[in-house]
């Protein structure tokens, strides 16, 4: 079922409302969503690249300030 969104005229601001709109909807449903092998890899690098200190974090209301910033 093909879904046409007029990405192209959206504003980061409204992307991002668009994606929290649908996770917000996938944690509401109790599907058997298995994660891929890769994601188990890529979030046990950044665990030991924030442990070596060479990855900084922060707090999700900060990068979502930045990212409102950004379609601006």
């Amino acid at each position: 079922m093909p879904i046409e969104l007029p990405l192209n005229t959206m504003s980061v601001e409204e992307k991002v409302q668009l994606l929290e709109h649908v996770w917000d909807n996938l944690c509401r449903q109790s599907g058997d969503v298995r994660s891929p092998e890769w994601h188990a890899e890529i979030l046990h690098e950044r665990q030991r690249q924030i442990k070596n200190g060479t990855m900084a974090v922060s707090p999700w209301s900060e990068a979502k300030e930045r990212l409102q910033k950004l379609g601006k």
